[in-house]
């Protein structure tokens, strides 16, 4: 472990990067994929379980944690690592998606934001200089700035003014974070489906010389295809010794696809959330646990995996946890899921440094065209 944030790639296969980044509570292994850890935990997760299936990093995010239960109150209590007694790196969103998206009566300035709960309706602000006031009350290892992301499709003004709002914001979220000694912030590349906008952002946040740069504005509703077309014009634009994070990508698909691509960091709630309905990622593709199709079926989601909750437990015990709405059948689910999407980094990792990336991301892929087990012969 090094005293200062550090990154570097250790091996390239076309645009793909096997890096490492090392820091004073750990090191994170790229691309890495960062379990999301909203209101200090990983639903239906213990902590414990959570670093066994491979995990380097999980993500906390400000907002939830600024209403509930508060980021002083964290501070108080020892920081996030030893609230939630994960003492390996954590990363922290800025709050500002969560703004954007939940709050009500919400009003944006060139100051800030000011917003109701979506809890109870208190009134608060956010600022560049809070948000990065309360990451660092969590004593957060990678702190983001904060930005406003807007939703696609936007007009082409908003997408301009949002872009060049959330730069200014930047700048104060660097004023502000100041020079902390292994701990690192990130700058968010905004600019919506519009080219132009994304390289100017880029160039621009790459001018304020971070540790890192985020693409953010991406897989909020908008075709694949528009997303790996604004990777392609915008990673080319950073620096290619800082690490590259995709905020809130995605599926196994998308990750593959955005690896190709130079992307390095991931973060995703839908390992997690499709966990507690019922759906499982397998080698196989996804399978869904509520068919009545595998209410007799004796074998597990799989017979090869190392993770217990794929490889002990059969598909007719997981189908009646869930028909059940048993606690037990999210927590088992989430817990396949979240080691099959870090089985799947460590399998592009591995990959990278043998440089046969784009040859073992087709067979990932033809596992899942291949489909799930046929029906069992005893149903």
């Amino acid at each position: 472990m090094s005293e200062e944030f550090k990154f570097n790639v250790l091996a390239t296969d076309g645009k793909a990067r096997r890096g490492e980044i090392t820091m004073p509570r750990g090191t994170i292994r790229t691309p890495a994929f960062m379990p999301v850890g909203t209101g200090g935990t990983v639903k239906a997760m213990y902590m414990d379980q959570v670093r066994g299936v491979g995990a380097d990093i999980i993500l906390g995010n400000t907002y939830h944690l600024m209403l509930r239960p508060g980021a002083e109150r964290v501070a108080r209590l020892g920081g996030l690592h030893e609230f939630a007694r994960w003492p390996h790196p954590i990363l922290t969103d800025s709050g500002g998606f969560q703004v954007m998206s939940l709050s009500k009566l919400r009003k944006l300035s060139e100051k800030g934001v000011t917003f109701r709960s979506h809890i109870d309706g208190a009134a608060y602000e956010m600022s560049p200089e809070r948000s990065i006031e309360i990451q660092g009350l969590l004593d957060s290892d990678i702190q983001m700035q904060l930005d406003e992301c807007t939703a696609l499709p936007a007009t082409p003004k908003e997408i301009q003014r949002a872009m060049e709002l959330s730069l200014r914001w930047a700048e104060r979220c660097k004023a502000a974070f100041g020079d902390q000694p292994g701990k690192a912030m990130f700058g968010i590349v905004q600019g919506g489906d519009i080219p132009d906008m994304r390289v100017r952002s880029a160039q621009a946040l790459k001018g304020l010389d971070l540790k890192g740069y985020a693409v953010g504005g991406l897989a909020v509703g908008e075709p694949q295809e528009v997303m790996l077309d604004m990777l392609d014009i915008t990673c080319p634009e950073l620096p290619e010794e800082k690490p590259r994070y995709l905020m809130g990508v995605g599926t196994p698909d998308d990750i593959i696809k955005s690896v190709a691509r130079g992307i390095d960091m991931f973060d995703c709630v839908m390992p997690t959330r499709a966990g507690r309905h019922g759906l499982a990622y397998t080698r196989r593709g996804k399978v869904n646990l509520r068919n009545a199709r595998h209410a007799d079926d004796p074998r597990p989601l799989d017979e090869e995996s190392d993770c217990p909750a794929s490889r002990d437990y059969s598909r007719a015990y997981l189908h009646h946890l869930i028909k059940s709405g048993e606690s037990l059948g999210a927590m088992l689910l989430t817990w396949n899921n979240l080691s099959y999407y870090q089985h799947l980094m460590s399998d592009i990792r591995a990959s990278i440094e043998a440089g046969r990336f784009a040859d073992r991301t087709a067979e990932i892929g033809e596992g899942w065209a291949r489909g799930d087990l046929p029906v069992h012969p005893g149903q």
